[in-house]
């Protein structure tokens, strides 16, 4: 940060507002004309990005922990399983899943609500 910035930091009356105005200049991008953004429409379109694909991710967990636990309460209500311990771990690991999930959710709302309400 020693070197100064051109216009800036010479000497206050030779470069001026001028001086600042030229060094904005240089820094701000060019102006591009506006390009159309699709926002994507399905549920596939979603899941290319990493932000959907972390929610599809987190939502097929939470069915797949889902669906273990109410095979295992099968198998446990036909006699079928051995341990009978596994339904209460999958019970937990669903109820682990879900809470996670409503997590992210809240967080990623709480983040939503504070871009939208700050100032520009």
């Amino acid at each position: 940060m020693s070197a100064f910035i051109e216009g800036v930091g010479t000497t206050p009356a030779a470069a001026g507002i001028t001086g600042i105005t030229n060094t904005i200049q240089k820094i701000t991008p060019p102006v591009r004309p506006a390009q159309e953004e699709e926002a994507p429409a399905t549920l596939d379109q979603i899941k290319d990005s990493s932000f959907g694909g972390l929610f599809k991710e987190l939502i097929q967990d939470v069915k797949d922990t889902d669906a273990e636990f109410t095979q295992n309460q099968y198998l446990l209500s036909t006699g079928q399983l051995d341990n009978p311990v596994q339904v209460g771990i999958s019970a937990y690991k669903a109820e682990i899943a879900l809470d996670l999930l409503i997590q992210l959710r809240n967080r990623a709302l709480d983040a939503y609500n504070e871009l939208k309400n700050m100032n520009v």
